[in-house]
């Protein structure tokens, strides 16, 4: 698990250095990375371009599958109504989040979408709190309301 933790805080980084808000993900299967992203909303110009989004599209090209089945998926932030709900769509086994979202988290911190019963996949998800995702996250917003 820390080795996808680490992972998942690289392409954070990545993000942050591209002046995008710092999230990384990697979507993991029987052990093995299959894909990893971050958030290229600004890069883009695409509100959708969240590092789960990317990371899910990347993974299901290479399964050659809608369906996620049998994947875990590391965000460093919580993931939004938005994101929660592809994960459930694309059938990810398990989600690990490492900070909480207060403004938009989707999971346990404003809703609970993943343990809404009438879905039709269940994700089973793990909040490991990792100071670094959250220092990253506060720095990159210090930052931002400086300017």
């Amino acid at each position: 698990m820390q080795e996808f933790i680490e992972l998942c805080l690289e392409e954070a980084k990545k993000g942050l250095q591209r002046e995008e808000v710092p999230v990384g993900c990697v979507i993991v299967k029987s052990g093995r990375v299959i894909a990893r992203a971050h958030n290229r909303v600004e890069e883009t110009g695409d509100p959708t371009a969240h590092a789960e989004i990317i990371a899910i599209k990347e993974a299901t090209k290479l399964l050659k599958s809608k369906y996620l089945y049998g994947c875990e998926l590391y965000v460093s932030l919580e993931p939004c109504p938005m994101c929660a709900y592809a994960l459930v769509l694309a059938r990810v086994e398990k989600l690990i989040f490492l900070a909480k979202d207060e403004k938009y988290g989707a999971v346990m911190s404003l809703y609970s979408l993943l343990d809404e019963p009438t879905f039709n996949h269940e994700v089973s998800w793990e909040y490991v709190p990792v100071e670094e995702a959250s220092q990253l996250l506060k720095s990159f917003f210090r930052k931002r309301r400086k300017v």
